[in-house]
C-alpha cells in the first residue's frame, strides 16, 4: 500500500481514502453537458487543454529565474529537479525578493495566461463574457518541505464579491500525485458550511478560520467522503467551484511541484476587491 503524506501528515492511498477523479474531456465539445458534469461533481478534469511545449517552456523560465543552487547539478531548469538545497537568505514564498514575486508579474507569465483557450473555456462555463482577475497565484513546493495547501473551499478566500467565480489550477509541469497534486473531496460542494465547520476547531492554524483542516485523513473520514485524485501531465487543467472542499499533497519526489491558479468571472460581476491587484505572498488574501 502507498503512503502520501499532505502537510507532513500522512495518507493511505487505499480506496478508503481515494478515488479517481472523472474524466471530462470528451464532454468539451459538448457545452452544456459541460456545465452539468460541473454543476454534479464541483469540478472538472481536463486533459490537454493547453499545448504541453508551451507549460514546459513556462516551467523552464521559472526555474531559470531561480537561485541556480534551487536546482541538482546536471539537470535542467525545465525538469525542475531539486538539489535539496535552499538558496540561502530566499525570502518566504511569493514575497518581495521571491523569485515567484517577481515572475508572476513578467510578460511570460502574463502571456502565458492570456492563452485563449483558457478564456474560451471559463466563457463555456459562466455562459458569457468573462475577465480574469489580476491575483494570479504560481506555487511551487519541493521535498522536505512538508507544506501543502490545507482542506478548504475557496469562498472562504474571496467572500468580498459575487460567488460566480470559476478557478482553474493549472499544474507547470507533469503532477502525479507523489509530486503534489491537487485532491478534491468527493461532492463536498454540496455540504452546508456548517457540516465541516467542527473540523476547523482542530486545524493547525488556530488564528485563521479560513482553513478547515490540515489534516486530510480526518477531514476524509468525519465528512464520509474521499478524496479525488489524478496523474495529471503537463497541458491539463482542473476547474472548481469555489464551494468544493480542495486540498494538495505534499511533494515527495526530486521534481518539483509547479502549479498556477487562475480565477475567473463574468464580465458584470463584483469581483473580490482583494483579487484585483498582482499577488504577492503576504497580501493576507
Amino acid at each position: 500500500m502507498t503512503t502520501l503524506s499532505s502537510n507532513g501528515l500522512p495518507l493511505s492511498f487505499d480506496e478508503e481514502l481515494f478515488t479517481p477523479l472523472r474524466d471530462s474531456t470528451e464532454l468539451r465539445s459538448r457545452p452544456s453537458s459541460l456545465r452539468a458534469r460541473l454543476r454534479a461533481d464541483g469540478c472538472l478534469y481536463l486533459r490537454g487543454v493547453l499545448a504541453r511545449e508551451d507549460v514546459l517552456r513556462l516551467r523552464e523560465a521559472y526555474f531559470a529565474s531561480c537561485d541556480p543552487v534551487l536546482l541538482a547539478p546536471g539537470t535542467t531548469h525545465r525538469e525542475g529537479v531539486f538539489s535539496g538545497r535552499v538558496p540561502p537568505g530566499l525570502p518566504a514564498h511569493g514575497v518581495p525578493g521571491h523569485p515567484a514575486h517577481a515572475f508572476v508579474r513578467t510578460e511570460t507569465f502574463h502571456r502565458f495566461l492570456a492563452d485563449p483557450a483558457l478564456s474560451a473555456l471559463a466563457e463555456t462555463l459562466l455562459g458569457g463574457p468573462v475577465q480574469m482577475l489580476p491575483r494570479r497565484i504560481l506555487r511551487h513546493f519541493h521535498r522536505g518541505s512538508r507544506l501543502a495547501s490545507r482542506a478548504h473551499v475557496d469562498r472562504d478566500y474571496m467572500d468580498r464579491g459575487s460567488d460566480r467565480v470559476l478557478t482553474m489550477w493549472i499544474p507547470v509541469g507533469d503532477c502525479p500525485p507523489a509530486t503534489g497534486g491537487l485532491v478534491y473531496l468527493e461532492g463536498s460542494h454540496t455540504l452546508p458550511p456548517a457540516a465541516y465547520a467542527p473540523l476547523r476547531a482542530t486545524g493547525d492554524r488556530p488564528g485563521d478560520r479560513r482553513p478547515i483542516s490540515h489534516d486530510l485523513t480526518t477531514t476524509a473520514r468525519a465528512l464520509g467522503r474521499r478524496w479525488m485524485w489524478a496523474d495529471y501531465a503537463a497541458g491539463d487543467v482542473m476547474v472548481h467551484l469555489p464551494h468544493i472542499i480542495h486540498a494538495s499533497l505534499d511533494t515527495t519526489t526530486d521534481a518539483m511541484r509547479l502549479s498556477v491558479d487562475a480565477r475567473f468571472v463574468r464580465c458584470g460581476d463584483t469581483p473580490d476587491p482583494r483579487w484585483l491587484r498582482a499577488w504577492s505572498g503576504d497580501d493576507g488574501a
